[in-house]
């Protein structure tokens, strides 16, 4: 006897798949928002923040100058005030010399003005030469530290201009030269007077003696 195979009414597994309706594909049509550009363009505030920074960096470079300027002129005062004393401090004799000049510097004034009394007469040239030579004389014959210490400074100063230097020299020698010519004069006449004087002497002696 034959089996016939029959086929299941309901069939679980369908014989063709289920495709489901296709949708027609659209365009994409959305276009990306446009790139707005960024302007380089400095905005007021910030041209106004440069402004402050180039005046505040001008104020402080007049200000470092100004101080710097300062610094050198209170240096340079110090500098000559130092100077200055110590120069001063210099002329003074020492302690152990014995001199004042109180008293010393009154006298060479007097010296000086008593040669201007004498010469007031004369002619210009006496009138302008002899008071300062009777000074300086007796600042020698009274200060004599000093006057050399002053000197001394002077001719410190006189060194840095060739001229004055030179006319100084030459102005000594001639004074020395002067000065020795009649030392040499006024020892002679000396000298000469001393023989006339022994001789007047000798004279009289003889005639005391004669007379006897």
């Amino acid at each position: 006897m034959r089996k016939h195979d029959r086929k299941p009414i309901y069939d679980d597994t369908p014989s063709t798949p289920y495709a489901p309706p296709s949708t027609p594909s659209v365009p994409d049509t959305t276009t990306p928002p446009p790139r707005t550009s960024i302007s380089t363009s400095p905005t007021p505030t910030d041209r106004l923040a440069a402004q402050i920074k180039r005046t505040r960096l001008f104020l402080h470079a007049q200000a470092v100058t100004a101080e710097n300027k300062t610094n050198d002129l209170m240096s340079r005062f110090l500098h000559l005030e130092s100077s200055f004393t110590s120069t001063i401090a210099s002329l003074a004799p020492p302690k152990e010399s014995g001199e004042h000049l109180l008293p010393g510097g009154i006298y060479v004034l007097v010296a000086a003005m008593a040669g201007s009394i004498v010469t007031r007469n004369r002619n210009i040239l006496l009138r302008a030469t002899v008071p300062a030579a009777v000074g300086i004389g007796a600042a020698y014959a009274v200060l004599p530290l000093t006057t050399r210490n002053v000197g001394n400074l002077v001719w410190s100063y006189e060194e840095r201009y060739p001229v004055i230097r030179d006319n100084h020299l030459r102005l000594r020698n001639q004074i020395s030269h002067v000065w020795q010519t009649g030392k040499a004069h006024s020892q002679m006449g000396l000298a000469m007077a001393e023989d006339k004087v022994e001789g007047v002497r000798e004279a009289v002696e003889e005639w005391v003696r004669k007379g006897k």
